[in-house]
C-alpha cells in the first residue's frame, strides 16, 4: 500500500504545482493591470496637475482591465469544463 502512495505522490505534486502556477500568475496579472493604471493616473496628475481626475481614470481603467482578465479566466475555465480531455 505505501509503494503505491509513493508512486501516486509525483502526480499529485505536479498538478497541485501546475494549479498552484496557475492561480498565482493569474493574481500577478490582475495585480500589475491595476497597479499599471493606477500609476499612470498618478504620475499623469503630477505633470499635469489635474489632481485627482487622471487617478480616478486609472483606477477606474485598472478596475476594468482587472476585470477583462477575470473575464477571460473564467471563460477559459468553462470552455475546459465543457470539453473534458
Amino acid at each position: 500500500m505505501q509503494k503505491q502512495d509513493d508512486e501516486r505522490f509525483p502526480d499529485y505534486f505536479g498538478r497541485s504545482v501546475r494549479a498552484l502556477s496557475d492561480y498565482l500568475g493569474i493574481g500577478l496579472q490582475i495585480a500589475v493591470s491595476f497597479a499599471l493604471f493606477v500609476l499612470l493616473g498618478y504620475w499623469a496628475d503630477e505633470q499635469l496637475g489635474s489632481s485627482p481626475f487622471l487617478l480616478l481614470l486609472g483606477v477606474l481603467l485598472g478596475m476594468a482591465g482587472m476585470s477583462l482578465v477575470l473575464w477571460k479566466v473564467l471563460r477559459a475555465a468553462n470552455r475546459k469544463g465543457r470539453h473534458p480531455r
